[in-house]
């Protein structure tokens, strides 16, 4: 199953204070969506595990509230003008919502890593100059494999993801034979 880019404001309406994240990086709400979708195939008896390949930098700046149109009491965006920017007197709110928005989608990687059948791929996009390695951290709490692949054209996401389903499929295989 293949899901295409997040969508946030695919609805053709104006920029607005509800809209002010064009281009964001729903990453947390991705990778849900990515679990629901493997949850939902393997309910249906479609597969019997399911690997998520997320391709990404890593910098994830949506979080869940905003990307499900809920907006909390404490909103982590706070502090932003619209386009996401920052307000030259309030770069302290702009770090503090972006660590926030790092933490929600580590917890949401920690959670997809404990559950059954389920393996994430995270194909890092990452441009190594200016490197943050939070795509690392992703794939790491949620005992992922990662790989960094700067310009992942089709040909080369797919053969990263080949290799490491088969990676996987080959240790499963080798836990079903010890036991």
């Amino acid at each position: 199953v293949l899901l295409p880019p997040h969508p946030l404001h695919c609805d053709g309406q104006e920029p607005s204070r509800d809209h002010a994240l064009r281009g964001g990086s729903p990453l947390a709400h991705a990778l849900q969506m990515g679990v629901k979708t493997g949850q939902n195939a393997m309910k249906q008896g479609d597969v019997g595990s399911a690997v998520l390949v997320c391709i990404s930098d890593g910098r994830a700046n949506v979080p869940l509230s905003k990307s499900m149109d809920v907006m909390p009491i404490g909103n982590p965006l706070e502090g932003l003008e619209e386009g996401g920017k920052e307000k030259k007197k309030d770069k302290e709110a702009e770090k503090k919502a972006r660590e926030e928005i790092k933490e929600e989608v580590l917890n949401t990687a920690r959670a997809l890593g404990v559950l059954p059948g389920f393996s994430l791929l995270m194909v890092d996009t990452e441009n190594k100059f200016v490197s943050t390695g939070v795509a690392k951290e992703i794939a790491a709490a949620a005992f992922g494999k990662y790989h960094f692949i700067p310009k992942a054209t089709d040909r080369a996401v797919a053969e990263v993801a080949s290799m490491a389903i088969s990676d996987i499929k080959q240790s499963k295989n080798n836990v079903k034979s010890r036991r």
